[in-house]
């Protein structure tokens, strides 16, 4: 009989995300700034090809009082409310223990250490400042003299003028990066294929700004920010 294969064992660091775009992303990102592999990066339920902010929230708790784990990462999307989605974390990470939340995130991205408690960190999509997503975040990595960038946010725009888009406004993010991702020399690959191929730029404030944080979280001492 043949020896079943064992599942890898969680990592010690650990950076959960709400999906495989998410995780696509982060991963061409720490390759493209050659961040070292001290971590992996978590979707949840990922073998039900399951996901979401709702899930990565309510197993939270569960997440957080794994023997091995000695640091986790928390990237989510901010969708319509940042505040919102801010608090939800708040009140799931004070069932565990963790004190001195700030009531808003910090734009460079919170991290957080407490005595017999992993160590912990927050990043909201796209910026810890203003409501959207991951396909937000992405938008900012578009080179800033792109000349299809305006001619896609014209096509949304003449469609909704006409009322025949079929996207709701929570997902204009989505049908807007990949409009512009369908216009390329090769079209619609991935956003993390995107971001290898050099097609998106790795040189704007938000992405260093998310590269800083991660390097904070995860390689480096460093206490509350």
């Amino acid at each position: 009989m043949p020896k079943r294969i064992q599942p890898p064992k969680p990592k010690s660091q650990q950076l959960l995300v709400e999906g495989k775009d998410d995780r696509h992303v982060i991963w061409a990102l720490c390759e493209r700034y050659q961040i070292p592999e001290t971590f992996s990066i978590e979707v949840p339920k990922e073998e039900d090809e399951m996901g979401g902010v709702e899930i990565l929230l309510e197993g939270l708790p569960n997440k957080l009082e794994q023997k091995r784990l000695q640091t986790l990462g928390i990237v989510v999307d901010a969708d319509q409310d940042l505040q919102a989605r801010w608090h939800s974390i708040r009140s799931k990470l004070e069932i565990v223990g963790y004190q001195n939340i700030p009531n808003i995130p910090s734009p460079e991205g919170w991290i957080h250490t407490q005595a017999e408690l992993p160590k912990i960190g927050v990043w909201i999509m796209p910026n810890n400042q203003l409501p959207g997503m991951l396909e937000d975040f992405v938008a900012y990595l578009i080179p800033t003299d792109d000349q299809l960038h305006p001619k896609a946010i014209e096509i949304l725009e003449h469609l909704e003028e006409l009322t025949i888009h079929r996207y709701a406004e929570v997902k204009r993010p989505k049908a807007l990066i990949h409009t512009w991702l369908a216009w390329q020399e090769k079209p619609g690959m991935p956003m993390g294929q995107a971001i290898t191929a050099q097609v998106l730029t790795c040189n704007s404030t938000i992405s260093e700004t998310f590269i800083n944080w991660l390097n904070s979280l995860f390689n480096s001492q460093d206490t509350d920010t």
